[in-house]
């Protein structure tokens, strides 16, 4: 049977990755080969990998020589010299073992200018002058360079700015092309609650970059003379939507009309198809007014474990996809829609990957689509080039992306190397079977079917985003939670990333901000469930984020000596019967409440905004801990009343004096705590 258009771009992809690779076998050097069995040992032993990652870790932490000698001896003492390592550098440690640990002002430096030389396959030094010279090279080579300075989330508006200025001197250095920069190396306070904000103060800060790269220009090997090109870098989830709107909005004002920029879209997100095609779509409306083109940059994505940690430590829904058969199919299908005659000279694009497979189907798909003059392939600098060697041999041009440290920024390389280390020996992960791989081994089947999977997969895939939750029209199940489910789960936080929660935020906010005219809320005193308001002093509440305007947002009133006796006696009588409860009623109970503080999560956060000046992101995680204490405490109860030699039991009436900056939590937490055990309670509210 003669195969499908699709099944006949597929097997000439395999046939080209294979020509590739038997090539790049020929073109290795004994150096590299020499790397790659060092690479191939890491590989098959997992623990010099911990025991690798430990070493780089601790030699930059600290600048006492001796604290950071005392480590990596303990280190090595431990676990042992890591069999990757050369014969002459086993050697070295065994000096630094024997001697050398009790000389640390000589030995550590030597060690730390060991790592950092290692380490410079991958990461260039940024010292002007090694910097220049690799520069050099590599244009004498004839291949483009993209640089990217490492650190990310920088803390403070300084640090941002001197990082902005960092880039604008790149721009205007005649060595450098190219640059890729983080959104969160600009600014440091991105807060995607104050969505509009952000981007407009990254969009100021990209139009200075954008400034600078249009009024300098980079010459080539071949003497052409172009303009500097700023990429925009894709990091975590939240960041996707800001850093598309900014590069957008950017780009539409009259002075960016004839400028080209990029960004980069990582397939592993389910989202980023969808962007992709509103990019696009936005992109040839740009050129059909005269505009420059742009060009996205698709990887697979780089975060997988940051986008890990966050949905456990706020109980989302992992954003990316959770299996590689997708995140690969995802791709294919990003390259196939870029790949389309009518929409590239819009969209250039970067196809970046070190998978053959990957690379040999983008080649092939070009030239069947006559668009081979719109897209480049993109590589890391320092991983596998005697692979990247042998594709700009048969196909031309390939950009490097090199990511960049200076000694004193060295730290910053670390979380770098350690994630390349980390990715580069997953299971599924091409370059894990890098070195060393031939055409006929079972590696190269193992990658070959798997790349046919993905094919065979690709219109399959969702495009739905992972996260989806909605504040605004969420509905909670009568049985949910602990009582009914038997198992404790947090509850999950606002994801202000997406905008459906942003919207209810503002909705929040327009029914909780009062005016001067609007009458301020009645709050009685509760006693013995009779709300009182007269014949008590009164205090007013003013609204701290509206000074110095004194907006009255609620009257609250004081207790006598004798409400707080009354308080105290009804406690003590519990007239309700609580404290008679057996503990499966009190903790359906409490599960009920912790539902109605679910549904009260938006006018909770209104209250305390409006009460304390709480921001939105602050008293929301307030709602969640509030709702997984009255969870939490009548579950965990069993556990005490489960112990045959332990009786559990009320001691009677519980008071909560909560403080006022936790207003929602605390309260909550002493509340449901003294409840969960058996007692009844009397509050008071701070009186701040």
């Amino acid at each position: 049977m003669k195969p499908t258009a699709d099944e006949s771009l597929q097997l000439e992809a395999i046939e080209l990755a294979k020509a590739w690779q038997n090539r790049a076998n020929e073109l290795m050097t004994a150096e590299e080969r020499a790397y790659q069995g060092q690479i191939q040992h890491l590989l098959t032993h997992p623990q010099d990998k911990v025991t690798l990652t430990r070493m780089i870790d601790r030699s930059f932490r600290s600048a006492n020589h001796r604290k950071t000698a005392d480590q990596i001896s303990t280190l090595l003492q431990k676990h042992g010299i890591p069999g990757f390592f050369s014969l002459t550098e086993k050697m070295l440690m065994h000096l630094f073992l024997l001697a050398g640990r009790h000389l640390p002002v000589l030995s550590v430096p030597k060690i730390i200018a060991k790592m950092r030389s290692d380490s410079s396959r991958s990461v260039i030094p940024g010292e002007s002058d090694i910097l220049h010279g690799h520069l050099a090279k590599r244009k004498r080579q004839g291949i483009r360079m993209n640089i990217n300075h490492l650190g990310e989330a920088v803390l403070g508006e300084d640090e941002a700015r001197h990082r902005l200025q960092t880039y604008v001197r790149d721009l205007q250095d005649p060595a450098v092309e190219y640059i890729s920069v983080k959104i969160s190396t600009i600014y440091s306070q991105i807060q995607p609650l104050a969505f509009d904000h952000t981007v407009e103060v990254l969009s100021e800060r990209l139009g200075q970059l954008y400034r600078a790269a249009a009024t300098n220009t980079f010459e080539r090997a071949d003497g052409r003379r172009v303009p500097k090109f700023v990429n925009l870098d894709m990091e975590e989830y939240r960041d996707l939507a800001i850093t598309t709107a900014a590069f957008t909005r950017i780009l539409d004002r009259a002075e960016f009309k004839s400028h080209a920029a990029g960004i980069v879209l990582q397939a592993y997100l389910p989202d980023a198809f969808d962007i992709q095609k509103a990019l696009t779509d936005w992109a040839r409306k740009r050129i059909a007014k005269g505009g420059a083109p742009i060009k996205i940059r698709i990887v697979k994505g780089a975060n997988l474990e940051m986008e890990l940690v966050e949905a456990s430590l706020f109980n989302w829904p992992l954003a990316p996809y959770d299996n590689k058969r997708d995140v690969d199919a995802n791709y294919k299908r990003m390259v196939h829609f870029g790949m389309d005659p009518a929409v590239m000279p819009a969209v250039h694009l970067g196809i970046a990957s070190h998978n053959l497979f990957e690379l040999a189907y983008a080649y092939k798909l070009a030239e069947r689509n006559g668009v081979t003059a719109y897209f480049a392939f993109e590589m890391l600098e320092g991983m596998a080039n005697h692979v990247r060697r042998a594709i700009a041999e048969m196909t031309g041009e390939v950009l490097l992306y090199a990511p960049v440290a200076t000694r004193e920024e060295f730290i910053n390389a670390i979380a770098y190397l350690v994630r390349r280390l980390d990715e580069n020996t997953g299971e599924e992960n091409f370059l894990r079977y890098a070195p060393h791989l031939t055409t006929r081994s079972k590696e190269w089947k193992f990658l070959k079917a798997q790349f046919q999977d993905a094919c065979r997969h690709m219109e399959r895939t969702s495009t739905r985003p992972n996260r989806l939750q909605d504040r605004r029209h969420e509905t909670f199940p009568q049985k949910m939670g602990t009582y009914y489910e038997g198992e404790f789960n947090n509850e999950p936080d606002t994801d202000w990333s997406l905008a459906a929660n942003r919207k209810w935020a503002e909705a929040v906010r327009s029914r909780w901000q009062k005016k001067a005219d609007d009458g301020p809320m009645q709050i009685p005193l509760v006693i013995a469930g009779r709300e009182i308001y007269d014949a008590r002093a009164v205090r007013e509440c003013l609204d701290p984020n509206q000074k110095p305007a004194e907006i009255k947002v609620a009257a609250y009133r004081l207790a006598t000596i004798e409400d707080v006796d009354q308080a105290v006696a009804v406690a003590r009588q519990d007239p309700d019967g609580w404290r008679r409860l057996e503990l499966k009623e009190r903790h359906r109970m409490l599960s009920r409440v912790a539902r109605e503080l679910r549904k009260a999560r938006g006018d909770l956060i209104g209250a305390a905004a409006a009460n304390t000046g709480k921001v939105f992101t602050e008293a929301d995680v307030e709602v969640s801990e509030a709702v997984d204490f009255a969870e939490y405490y009548p579950f965990s109860v069993h556990t005490f009343s489960g112990i045959e030699t332990v009786q559990a039991q009320g001691k009677g009436v519980g008071a909560v004096v909560s403080p006022w900056n936790f207003p929602i939590a605390i309260p909550c937490g002493g509340i449901v705590a003294s409840l969960a055990a058996g007692n009844t309670v009397i509050f008071k509210p701070a009186s701040d």
